[in-house]
């Protein structure tokens, strides 16, 4: 048990979860990535909504959304971390594995502030279809991200991050890795998407781009991108940023860890001590609140598609967050 605040604590214990020779390619930091993104990624500027505190996947309104498929796997491997560092909030822990994860497989160095609270029930949740389909083009893209607040080059560099982890047929109906070193942060995915020759993949799932990777031989796996990934060399303004990080790779990193930065202080609204606030006008305590820690065993209640479904939120709930949440 580490001391409150001692956030240093937790990055070690994050970096030495991320070694998992039974999971993909040997490694949980992919996942931990993902984890961090769809935490934060369902913010609405217009409404001010979502975003990255409250850790709503918790309950199944959110963990629930099929775009949410697999994330179960990334809480579990946090939850001994939450365990040893009890007063963490799962709004923290799993933005900051992110940005951990991303260091340790050889990306930039991420800002990440701590602060976040832990929504008390699912009265403040977002609607779910706010995640991007990776089926759909350019058009949707913008849709989903300029919602967000990001613009055209932040898409560009957001979408970097699938130089890390594969897709799965079982929860995404996509499936393989974009490149031939999945636990490595580069700028390969934009090399590999500008180089290759991506041919429609013949399979029973989802349409997807396949290719070889060079020097790869008959048996070995293919790489694939998704139509949101190859919407990018397609689309006129989307394409030059495309080039610019095939190119650069410092270029890239440096980008990439403000996209990201931004990313994970959707919805945050801090008060004078930095911690963060349910929203802009709702007044809560000044006070660190975290949610109790829930099973370490896929398939415990409230937890999203590993989980059962989680009770409605009480009628009339003022929003305020504490650490009774019901998990």
């Amino acid at each position: 048990m580490s001391q409150p605040g001692d956030f240093d604590a937790v990055r070690k214990d994050i970096i030495a979860v991320l070694k998992q020779p039974k999971y993909d390619d040997g490694s949980a930091g992919p996942v931990l990535v993902r984890l961090a993104w769809h935490a934060s990624g369902t913010y609405c500027k217009e409404t001010d909504t979502g975003g990255s505190n409250g850790a709503g996947m918790r309950y199944e309104a959110e963990g629930g959304d099929p775009a949410n498929a697999g994330l179960q796997h990334a809480r579990v491997f946090l939850e001994p971390i939450k365990e040893k560092h009890s007063w963490i909030t799962y709004a923290d822990l799993w933005t900051l594995a992110g940005v951990v994860a991303i260091q340790a497989m050889g990306g930039p160095e991420i800002q990440w502030k701590p602060g976040r609270t832990d929504f008390v029930d699912d009265s403040l949740l977002p609607p779910r279809g706010r995640l991007p389909d990776a089926a759909q083009a350019a058009d949707h893209l913008r849709h989903i991200f300029y919602r967000m607040g990001f613009n055209d080059q932040e898409i560009v560099a957001l979408s970097g991050a699938h130089n890390l982890g594969r897709c799965h047929a079982d929860r995404s109906g996509f499936e393989g890795p974009w490149v031939n070193s999945p636990t490595r942060f580069s700028n390969q995915y934009y090399k590999l998407l500008l180089k290759l020759q991506w041919k429609p993949k013949k399979w029973d799932g989802n349409f997807q781009y396949a290719a070889k990777a060079p020097g790869a031989d008959d048996d070995d796996e293919e790489l694939m991108m998704l139509p949101t990934d190859y919407a990018l060399i397609q689309d006129d303004k989307f394409r030059p940023w495309v080039q610019k990080y095939a190119e650069d790779r410092d270029l890239f990193f440096s980008d990439f860890a403000k996209v990201f930065a931004k990313l994970i202080e959707l919805g945050v609204y801090r008060d004078e001590t930095g911690i963060a606030r349910a929203d802009k006008m709702k007044k809560v305590p000044s006070e660190y609140k975290s949610a109790p820690q829930k099973s370490q065993t896929p398939g415990a209640p409230g937890a999203g598609k590993d989980g059962e479904a989680a009770p409605l939120a009480k009628q009339n709930r003022e929003g305020v967050m504490h650490a009774e949440a019901k998990l």
